[in-house]
């Protein structure tokens, strides 16, 4: 098991090490056979192609989501649409899936703690991951966090941190502290991060034309990326889904350089704007390089959807599979719909639309269609 940068081919034995001298960011490279598993019910069954080991003790089942084959989403998006619901995970979002491996891999290296940069979901499930595990965590988010997540993330009794200045530049800084931080698109993270794909294509028992994955920082996406590689040279499935992956329109880097033609993202100078999908608004994606290569690597593209886009597939998603996801989740609905009016998609098309957390950690919107009325006119109503 060594560590590896897919862009310059250089090779660092396992470690903390997160960053190639290339500047990019290495992943775990495992040579091993693979056959599927007879059951997925965490992402434990896949620890043939995991740094870690089942632990024992850690008491977070990460993974064994749901795919829901959601037709009345048909029409809506214009293809066959499933969805893969990652808000079941313990702490509601994919990041569970990282922090489960991250946790158990540093506690069998002797750690005692574990830290994060985060504003919201990976926050969280490094806290509750670190008091499951009996160990620490220090995690430290931007100053301007809403209150409602802090509170989200202060349940789980972590050593919590809000630090003023550029969150890029936070990012670089705690890979210099201690304890480990294992952020957005660290090596141990995206290896646990890989078996939301990998189990996508185990429940769906085949290849899907098109994976839609929403991408921030690129961690999601790079795993995304590194499952249909693996899996693709072990011969478990016998061609490659396109992956698409979106941002939101106010802050897309990733997408206006695939938009370009670049090899490279270049970071949004004024950080971009404001979106409904805060948690994947990121100026300055340190895997975005990555994410340009996965995209064109598979046929797929990199995309972005404006909010009144996203606040309408966010509501589709509940109205019609009953799925209430986060803003920055329904991205991936919002780019199905924008996919098959491009023409890139049509309506014959096995798409799986990963919805990355859960919306019940967000204010709803006040509902417009409450309807008042007394007991009797109740009973005039329904009887």
């Amino acid at each position: 098991m060594e560590l590896v940068c897919d862009a310059c081919g250089a090779t660092y034995p396992e470690g903390d090490r997160q960053h190639c001298d290339c500047g990019e960011t290495l992943w775990y490279e495992l040579a091993t056979d693979f056959a599927w598993p007879e059951d997925s019910e965490s992402l434990w069954a896949y620890g043939d192609l995991l740094p870690a080991g089942d632990p024992a003790g850690i008491e977070r089942a990460a993974g064994g989501t749901p795919l829901v084959r959601a037709r009345r989403l048909d029409d809506y998006a214009g293809c066959r649409i499933r969805v893969k619901d990652e808000s079941a995970n313990p702490t509601g979002s994919f990041k569970d899936r990282g922090t489960a491996v991250a946790t158990a891999a540093l506690r069998s290296r002797g750690a005692d703690a574990i830290g994060t940069v985060s504003h919201g979901n990976m926050a969280m499930s490094t806290a509750a991951h670190a008091a499951s595990a009996g160990m620490d965590a220090v995690v430290l988010v931007p100053d301007d966090i809403p209150e409602e997540r802090l509170g989200h993330i202060a349940r789980y009794d972590p050593e919590l941190y809000a630090v003023s200045g550029d969150y890029g530049r936070l990012y670089e800084a705690s890979f210099s502290l201690a304890p480990t931080f294992v952020n957005s698109d660290s090596p141990l993270r995206v290896a646990g991060q890989k078996t939301t794909v990998v189990e996508l294509l185990h429940q769906f028992d085949g290849v899907p034309d098109a994976i839609i994955v929403p991408v921030s920082s690129g961690g999601h996406a790079s795993g995304a990326w590194k499952a249909v590689r693996e899996l693709r040279a072990a011969g478990a499935i016998g061609s490659v889904p396109e992956l698409h992956f979106v941002q939101a329109a106010a802050c897309d880097p990733i997408a206006r350089a695939y938009r370009d033609g670049a090899e490279t993202v270049s970071p949004i100078a004024d950080g971009g704007g404001e979106t409904v999908a805060y948690s994947i608004a990121n100026a300055d994606p340190p895997s975005g390089n990555r994410v340009l290569r996965a995209a064109r690597d598979t046929g797929g593209s990199v995309l972005s959807v404006a909010d009144d886009a996203i606040l309408d597939a966010q509501r589709e998603l509940a109205a019609r599979a009953g799925l209430a996801v986060e803003a920055a989740s329904a991205t991936s609905l919002a780019a199905a719909r924008e996919l098959t009016e491009r023409g890139r998609l049509d309506r014959s098309d096995d798409v799986a639309v990963v919805t990355t957390g859960t919306g019940f950690r967000e204010r709803p919107p006040t509902p417009d269609t409450i309807h008042r009325v007394t007991q009797d006119e109740l009973r005039d109503r329904f009887s």
